[in-house]
């Protein structure tokens, strides 16, 4: 049977390729944003399906419909645009939660939390496990995120233990593909902007911290995958754990797009963690789940999304 889906965030980056493979599923989908740092342009080509809804509103504010299943994924999700707003990023990750669990919590939906990484800070143990507890700096720059995150991750826990909520939650490691914005300030956005620019390409710190980056597609199977699964709540790590030095994802966009650039080194940002490397054996163990795309095949298709936008 189709279900009634909400997606909140559906315009941004990943919401946007969740609407789209939600609707290819044969689901009806609303899509709520408030154009913070979504794009009408990522779901415009969804605008002709009968069954695609998009609604201009911000989840801070409560809103009502009926649905059988509520993907939360409203929140900025880079330092640029997180930190623009302080205040406003973690009230839409604490009162969105609020909003969203009250909204399941009528219509008895199945409700999902895109929670993050950062969860865990600057990890003092690697990879990192659902167990690990984090090491956050609670009065940083980067703490909206971090600690809106973390407490939207309570805000779930206790609907789900005093008013039986069906919840899940996913940790959500580095990820990238088509739909990024050109200017959020993530990495592997600035690498391809700046290379297909032919412009210097700024590294901070060393270059020897890691990431692990995982393409969007990966992602949204996942998050499918654990909405789908019953008697699993999470978290869940859903992230590639190929690990790479940001010299090496440098000097590969460097050579995917053949690019005159050059490397430049800045200083590291305040609380910028060290290494970040999901530990995926629960996901494969719960959800049969594990990404399947490779960094290099993820980045020719990211590159040439960069291209058609900037060109």
């Amino acid at each position: 049977m189709n279900k009634r889906i909400l997606v909140t965030g559906g315009a941004g980056f990943i919401g946007s390729h969740l609407c789209e493979k939600l609707l290819s599923d044969g689901n009806e989908v609303i899509c709520l944003d408030n154009f913070f740092t979504g794009n009408k342009q990522n779901v415009l080509h969804l605008i002709s399906n009968p069954y695609f809804e998009l609604v201009r509103h911000d989840v801070t504010i409560p809103y009502f419909v009926e649905v059988d299943e509520i993907y939360n994924l409203a929140c900025p999700a880079s330092p640029i645009h997180y930190q623009l707003d302080a205040i406003q990023t973690i009230k839409t990750s604490i009162m969105g939660a609020i909003n969203m669990l009250g909204l399941a919590k009528r219509t008895k939906a199945k409700i999902l939390q895109a929670s993050t990484s950062e969860v865990y800070g600057d990890p003092i143990i690697h990879p990192q496990h659902e167990s690990y507890w984090g090491n956050v700096n609670p009065i940083g720059i980067r703490s909206c995120y971090d600690e809106g995150k973390r407490c939207a991750e309570t805000l779930f826990m206790d609907y789900h233990r005093m008013n039986s909520v069906d919840i899940r939650i996913v940790r959500i490691f580095n990820t990238y593909g088509p739909h990024m914005h050109p200017n959020d300030g993530r990495v592997v956005s600035n690498f391809i902007v700046q290379a297909l620019r032919n412009e210097d390409i700024t590294i901070y710190g060393s270059g020897n911290q890691t990431r692990s980056f995982q393409y969007v597609d990966d992602l949204v199977e996942g998050m499918i995958k654990m909405m789908n699964l019953d008697n699993f709540i999470g978290p869940v790590n859903i992230g590639n754990p190929d690990e790479f030095s940001m010299l090496e994802l440098a000097n590969k966009i460097i050579h995917l797009t053949n690019s005159q650039s050059h490397i430049v080194f800045m200083p590291l940002p305040m609380d910028d963690p060290k290494q970040r490397q999901p530990d995926i054996s629960l996901a494969k163990d719960k959800l049969k789940w594990e990404p399947s795309i490779d960094l290099d095949s993820g980045l020719v298709k990211t590159i040439q999304y960069f291209k058609s936008i900037i060109f």
